[in-house]
């Protein structure tokens, strides 16, 4: 009997290589996984990370040692998981830590149809099984087949949206040496009107030039200073597994994500009037604003891929956005899938003779501080202290959907949310102006970190 829980997080596994996730662990898991999803075959892909390739056997082995097949894709993004997933409708697994340091590895699984798994739905079963051991099989061993799935990936999403005949433009785009440098050549380069200045596309799990963590803005210097260089139209900055893409626009200047969730939304209810489209509690508050006015139907919900793929399946709806530049497609299985979304903001700036600056305008309303990261040894007193502080103020409104929300009577708001992989609590403010976000943001942070 081992014990798991520490690796195993809201909605999949993360652990440092290899004290708390080896080879035998992920075996393991791989062996209760196929015990607990079933289905006649699993699809196993990997990041570039030096560990991914033994962990991604390991799991395979424990998968065949139950009597299903698996079919390995090898390396790819963890879109082009959830694209094998859907396209064959067989579960998957993704060996990746995202945007985590090298020395962390992990994994992201998924039923049939890139449907996700959480706690709730089969992930607490996969830890319990793993831990106590999955029983032997009665049968011949799953059989392994190794798949390209890149081609079809690429034209897929080519299918979905159409860049053949917009104006040229100059992307830069920052891989951060994870997946992108794989996926970008064959989604990008091949016969569209788009010039991409390539960076850091050299696979190398060590991120020798910078983390793979666009989220934080010192990781976007590089690229911004590119695009200036070189008088790009738009710059592009993936995360590890390029599951998730960050714009910034022709002056370097970056294009929050609430605004690419307008953006998107706005075309996406172009093609499908009065469509449902979701958005997590920290995207800005212009984004349920513009969905209403273009005759949408936003529906907000909480943080995490798991949580926005079961709203978007209960509802129907065609797009999910969230703050963290994580961007899902009911025509991708509900998925997220950040080379999607590049491609709409592509298709909108090709289509338009204005820059991306100047389109981007009318998406971002409001003054933001950014997620501001606090490490703290105890979040279920430093969330109460906050909320004791707070609550019962004149017009204030407090809930706890995802984390603590608190909206203030001048229409600034902040969300302080506990992470799922790292003993840290998220600070999201949103206010009118700049002042207002900064004095409520230091209010905040001075009872967080007191």
């Amino acid at each position: 009997m081992v014990d798991l829980r520490s690796i195993f997080k809201a909605y999949d596994v993360r652990g440092v290589i290899p004290d708390t996730l080896n080879a035998d662990i992920a075996r393991a898991i791989g062996a209760a996984f196929a015990r607990v999803v079933g289905g006649p075959a699993v699809v196993v892909a990997h990041d570039m990370r030096p560990s991914s390739p033994d962990l991604a056997t390991a799991f395979a082995d424990g998968v065949t040692s139950q009597g299903v097949d698996v079919v390995f894709t090898g390396l790819g993004s963890t879109d082009l998981l959830y694209y094998g997933s859907g396209h064959l409708d067989l579960p998957g697994a993704m060996f990746t830590a995202s945007h985590n340091p090298a020395e962390y590895n992990g994994i992201k699984m998924c039923r049939a149809g890139a449907a996700p798994i959480s706690g709730e739905t089969g992930l607490d079963e996969i830890r319990r099984l793993a831990e106590s051991g999955v029983p032997e099989h009665d049968g011949p061993k799953g059989a392994v087949t190794e798949r390209d799935l890149l081609p079809g990936y690429a034209a897929y999403l080519r299918e979905l949206v159409d860049l053949s005949d917009i104006r040229p433009l100059k992307v830069v785009v920052d891989a951060g040496n994870g997946m992108g440098g794989y996926t970008v050549p064959a989604v990008l380069e091949q016969g569209l009107p788009l010039e991409v200045v390539p960076l850091y596309f050299e696979l190398d799990g060590t991120f020798p030039n910078h983390p793979a963590n666009p989220l934080d803005p010192a990781n976007l210097v590089d690229l911004q200073a590119r695009v200036r260089e070189t008088g790009a139209d738009i710059g592009l900055a993936f995360d590890g597994d390029a599951d998730r893409c960050f714009v910034v626009d022709e002056r370097g200047e970056p294009v929050p994500p609430s605004a690419v969730t307008a953006l998107v939304a706005a075309q996406e209810l172009e093609r499908e009037p009065g469509a449902t489209i979701i958005h997590n509690l920290i995207t800005s508050t212009a984004v349920p604003e513009i969905v209403r006015e273009r005759g949408g139907v936003p529906v907000r919900t909480r943080v995490g891929h798991s949580f926005i793929k079961a709203t978007m399946a209960e509802t129907g709806a065609i797009f999910g956005g969230e703050h963290s530049a994580h961007y899902y497609f009911r025509d991708f299985w509900r998925a997220d899938t950040g080379m999607l979304a590049a491609m709409h903001v592509l298709r909108v700036l090709g289509s338009d003779d204005r820059p991306l600056s100047r389109i981007t305008e009318e998406y971002s309303r409001y003054a933001a501080s950014g997620e501001v990261n606090s490490t703290v040894t105890d979040a279920p007193s430093r969330m109460a202290a906050v909320r004791a502080a707070f609550d019962g103020r004149d017009g204030v409104t407090v809930d706890e959907l995802d984390g603590l929300t608190v909206h203030l009577p001048d229409g600034s708001w902040f969300n302080l949310r506990a992470s799922n992989t790292e003993p840290l609590l998220r600070l999201n403010v949103e206010a009118p102006d700049e002042g207002t976000v900064a004095k409520l943001r230091d209010e905040v942070l001075s009872i967080v970190r007191a």
